[in-house]
């Protein structure tokens, strides 16, 4: 994988959540800390606060050069993880856990909310924006978007109307394409690197 190095930067904390399970998180956190580190940003460490380490699991089996994991599945491991000297951190944090996801909130720069398209999203994606703080910057991720669907376009505009900001919208052949039986493809990096460089900027 092609990287450019670039200096270490200071602790940046970027945290992956929706109060919601099955919308992308996982998929999100560790296509973030790819891109990350395949554009030189050091040290890299994906975070993954949940139970069930998806995240942790998928690296495992197909771990990415640069990209270090650390499983912190609780609320003091979570931030003790995030309370590095330096370096990017990005965190897949759990559905359901409210103590682990406003802990990590609470350590954030920037928060990214992956979520799908259509209307029965919608009230979960507000409820994970009632424990972001309106000051802390924030961005919504489609993930598993139909292009040029009905569902897509109505998502894109309510979200748009609510001024909340749209940081990516991942086809849905990226999303189909993921866990530790599958390679990352390049377009997802393509399409990630894109989100990351809008939360980075956002957090600045």
């Amino acid at each position: 994988m092609w990287q450019r190095v670039l200096p270490s930067v200071e602790t940046m904390n970027i945290v992956v959540s929706n109060v919601k399970g099955g919308v992308g998180k996982s998929t999100t956190a560790v296509y973030l800390a790819a891109a990350a580190a395949e554009r030189g940003h050091t040290p890299v460490t994906l975070i993954d606060a949940d139970r069930q380490a998806s995240s942790a699991e998928w690296l495992e089996v197909r771990p990415v050069e640069g990209v270090t994991v650390v499983e912190a599945p609780s609320e003091r491991t979570v931030v003790r993880a995030m309370a590095r000297e330096e370096g990017l951190n990005v965190v897949d944090t759990p559905p359901g856990d409210e103590r682990i996801v406003v802990a990590a909130i609470s350590a954030a720069d920037a928060v990214v909310i992956p979520t799908r398209a259509g209307g029965v999203e919608i009230s979960r994606v507000a409820a994970t924006l009632e424990i972001i703080n309106d000051a802390r910057p924030h961005g919504i991720v489609i993930c598993g978007a139909r292009l040029g669907t009905n569902d897509l376009e109505e998502t894109v505009n309510f979200w748009t109307k609510e001024r909340v900001a749209i940081w990516g919208i991942i086809p849905e052949r990226v999303g189909i394409a993921t866990g530790p039986e599958a390679r990352l493809l390049r377009e997802g990096l393509t399409e990630y690197e894109a989100v990351l460089k809008r939360a980075l900027r956002a957090a600045r």
